[in-house]
């Protein structure tokens, strides 16, 4: 009777392991814009920014990571028409300490450009189309901070549209909840075997 005890208990820490372990999370990832080239002026390619976004996915509640230093550069958020003309009538936020890193609040169009000289005409803008439901890809799943300076991340909403925003999804668990999870059921598995050995 009690083998069959102790093989029942031992089924049910393995399913509910395997349950915990096979759960489906949508985790927010940091992307470092432009990679290991970084928040500057892109030399002779004006779509350096478009084609550095265009394979990846974002996400609600993935970070923008502007690597630069306070002083050299800027980051600007703006609606569409600015973006596309590098002018400043509407402009929603402006970020001036770097590495600044940016929130991913809702789901929409996000425009950002550098406010320094002239370089949003050549090539320093970022866009990017933020999804609901979906994952980031091609990003950081590690949480970190940048110390050069960088203020708390920032929540920013996306360019105002014609559309009514909806509201902000609830966060998602986080890896430490996961971990937490995982932690609990493999203690218990290890307190119940060791009981029957």
């Amino acid at each position: 009777m009690a083998m069959a005890l102790l093989r029942m208990l031992l089924l049910a820490a393995i399913v509910c392991c395997f349950l915990m372990g096979s759960a489906t999370a949508n985790y927010p990832m940091a992307h470092i814009v432009g990679g290991s080239f970084g928040w500057s002026v892109p030399e002779n390619n004006k779509t350096f920014y478009a084609d550095w976004s265009a394979p990846r996915t974002f996400g609600v509640g993935d970070k923008l990571v502007f690597p630069f230093r306070t002083g050299t550069g800027n980051v600007v958020t703006v609606d569409k028409a600015d973006y596309e003309d590098c002018t400043q009538k509407t402009t929603i936020a402006f970020y001036y300490l770097g590495p600044t890193t940016i929130v991913l609040s809702k789901p929409g169009d996000y425009y950002f450009y550098s406010g320094t000289g002239k370089h949003c005409e050549a090539g320093q803008k970022l866009h990017v189309k933020v999804e609901e439901g979906k994952q980031g890809s091609s990003g950081s799943q590690f949480s970190f901070n940048i110390k050069l300076g960088a203020a708390a991340p920032k929540a920013l909403s996306p360019a105002p549209s014609n559309a009514d925003a909806a509201a902000a999804p609830a966060p998602k668990a986080s890896a430490a909840a996961t971990i937490q999870n995982v932690g609990i059921a493999s203690g218990l598995f290890t307190i119940l075997f060791s009981l029957f050995i």
